[in-house]
């Protein structure tokens, strides 16, 4: 990692802890609780606002708003559209998880009605969900990637060009890239993979960054690390995945600078 990457990443958790940024979820169903805990834990404060008539009103006073497609029912997509719509008049970084798009034709048009009416800063996906966006064949099942890295960044890449925005995916190596520069993260723990909404978790992560820092990619990229790296601090001491999710949380909320610079494994390109 450069020096100046370095600092820029490290100073994202502080800033964060200093601001605490409101977080507006509209995120789904199973996670929820996760979500708003995890936030709360990386020094944020959560808000989980998805009322149709409340959503517009509510992103003013956002620092940063959250869409998560994973349990959209009509109200939802109603609220998501709007939200956006909001966001964009009121200049709110929008984070936009695009869960089951390659296994659910309906999520393409949400998808799609999100980007006419509003803008999106940061796509954070698994590496299947991705690879579908950008064009690509993709194999998943139900919400889950079965794609490995090989192609990742370039889809990534794609989708950034396109859209103009930050664009994450992420799998056994995460993939961030702005279109031009890119960062490649190697922490990782399988584990992840054994609990219930660790995406969902890192989406809302990435929200509480965005709404402290200019820097979308840099901010994505620190999020994403920061959970990584207390994924690992969390196996450590928790081998089974209930024991791991409660340590998870524990974990985000003790890191500090000085985690992120010793453990982080970043490839910047």
């Amino acid at each position: 990692m450069t020096d100046n990457n370095i600092n820029k990443l490290c100073s994202v958790l502080t800033d964060i802890r200093k601001k605490v940024p409101l977080v507006q979820c509209i995120t789904n169903h199973v996670t929820i609780n996760d979500c708003a805990n995890i936030l709360l834990a990386y020094g944020a404060s959560p808000a989980m606002c998805e009322a149709y008539d409340e959503v517009f009103d509510f992103v003013k006073i956002a620092q940063a708003l959250y869409i998560n497609l994973g349990t959209l029912n009509k109200e939802q997509e109603a609220s998501v559209i709007l939200a956006a719509e909001s966001a964009k008049i009121h200049n709110i970084p929008v984070i936009l998880d695009p869960v089951a798009c390659a296994a659910i034709p309906r999520k393409i048009n949400v998808i799609n009605r999100i980007f006419q009416v509003g803008k999106v800063d940061v796509i954070k996906g698994n590496i299947g969900e991705i690879n579908f966006l950008a064009g690509k064949s993709s194999n998943v099942k139900g919400v889950d990637s079965l794609d490995n890295s090989e192609g990742a960044l370039d889809s990534c890449k794609i989708l950034a060009q396109k859209y103009n925005c930050i664009v994450a995916a992420t799998g056994e190596n995460d993939f961030i890239t702005d279109g031009k520069s890119s960062a490649i993260i190697n922490n990782n723990t399988p584990m992840l993979t054994k609990i219930t909404g660790a995406g969902c978790m890192l989406g809302a992560l990435c929200g509480a960054a965005a709404g402290c820092s200019e820097d979308k990619f840099i901010a994505t990229t620190s999020a994403i690390l920061s959970m990584n790296i207390a994924a690992e601090e969390a196996f450590k001491e928790a081998k089974a995945p209930g024991s791991f999710r409660i340590k998870l949380i524990d974990y985000i909320y003790d890191l500090t600078e000085d985690k992120l610079r010793k453990g982080g494994k970043i490839i910047w390109q």
